[in-house]
């Protein structure tokens, strides 16, 4: 799931602070009108990345059409500058298939940047030389390359992903853990692909 970027964020905020000043769900048209936005065409990638993230519910089905926040979104969800997607798990060790469960975490400005980032929970023990314990909460900066060294989240055979560090060479990916009882794993480059690069960090010492 992508993260929203900030013109994203901006429309879902109007949507839902004057939702109610609406007598029924506004058409695009009306959205476009009411944001001053000249195109309705980029209105609507908007919108559809709003429906991708669980806000606003599907246009297909929709009889009574204009654009309707779902259940969720008008009775709990709070979203503002320092709120972020948490998308699920991430593998600090074998890799495992991220799980995506939507929902929202509130992130220090300083621990994000001003590019579209997520959250994922850190489970297994393969990043702990770099401070990284199972549990932890990750900020992800969205982005699909790296720099060498950069810890990364690597989608593995488009079907397991997992947080390392990574060194690119020619004709090959080197996914290092930070443990010295663990192995690098090596892949082709068309095997791995980028989906974000760590950009902060969360911890709790709460006892469970």
């Amino acid at each position: 799931m992508a993260a929203l970027t900030r013109r994203q964020r901006e429309v879902f905020n109007f949507l839902r602070d004057n939702y109610e000043n609406f007598v029924h769900p506004p058409s695009l048209d009306e959205l476009c009108a009411a944001l001053g936005m000249a195109s309705r065409g980029s209105l609507y990638k908007h919108i559809t990345a709003l429906i991708d993230a669980g806000l606003v519910e599907p246009f297909t089905g929709n009889k009574q059409g204009g654009v309707r926040l779902t259940g969720t979104t008008l009775n709990n969800e709070v979203l503002t500058e320092n709120t972020l997607p948490f998308v699920g798990c991430i593998a600090a060790g074998k890799p495992i298939e991220a799980v995506e469960n939507l929902s929202y975490m509130v992130v220090p400005e300083a621990l994000k940047t001003d590019k579209p980032c997520y959250v994922l929970q850190v489970k297994g023990d393969s990043m702990i030389e770099a401070g990284i314990f199972d549990g932890d909460w990750v900020v992800i900066e969205q982005r699909s390359y790296a720099d060498n060294g950069e810890i990364v989240v690597a989608l593995i055979e488009n079907s397991e992903a997992t947080l390392k560090y990574i060194e690119q060479k020619a004709g090959q990916i080197l996914l290092l853990p930070a443990n010295a009882s663990m192995a690098a794993m090596t892949y082709l480059p068309e095997q791995v692909q980028v989906q974000g690069v760590l950009v902060g960090q969360m911890r709790s010492y709460r006892s469970h």
